[in-house]
């Protein structure tokens, strides 16, 4: 029981980490609308959608790989007490740890 609660909570801590760092790659993208009144929704929330898309799309092509493949994968495994769909956690963890690797990408190049 215990190491379930320590696994959430650095799941959790390593999700607000990634989700700060889309909104920090979001907001250097974005042009300040707010200047010409049009209303949109928060920077926080985007970023969650962001990550919800990403983590879809990698889902999706991970099913039609492993599919077209016919690889066979287990319907849920156990890890820690918690049962969950193994290309669902590999799709989501993809997705957390992509801000980090776009940082990583940007900053090797501007380095040279």
């Amino acid at each position: 029981m215990l190491s379930s609660v320590i696994l959430l909570l650095i799941l959790a801590i390593i999700l607000l980490f990634s989700l700060r760092e889309r909104v920090r790659l979001r907001h250097m993208r974005e042009k300040n609308w707010e200047k010409i009144g049009e209303s949109k929704t928060s920077v926080m929330s985007q970023a969650i959608i962001g990550l919800i898309g990403t983590a879809g799309g990698i889902y999706l092509s991970m099913v039609i790989l492993f599919d077209f493949l016919e690889v066979d994968m287990p319907n849920r495994i156990s890890m820690a007490g918690l049962n969950f769909e193994p290309i669902a956690a590999i799709s989501f963890a993809l997705a957390i740890i992509q801000p980090f690797i776009l940082r990583f990408v940007h900053l090797s190049r501007h380095r040279y």
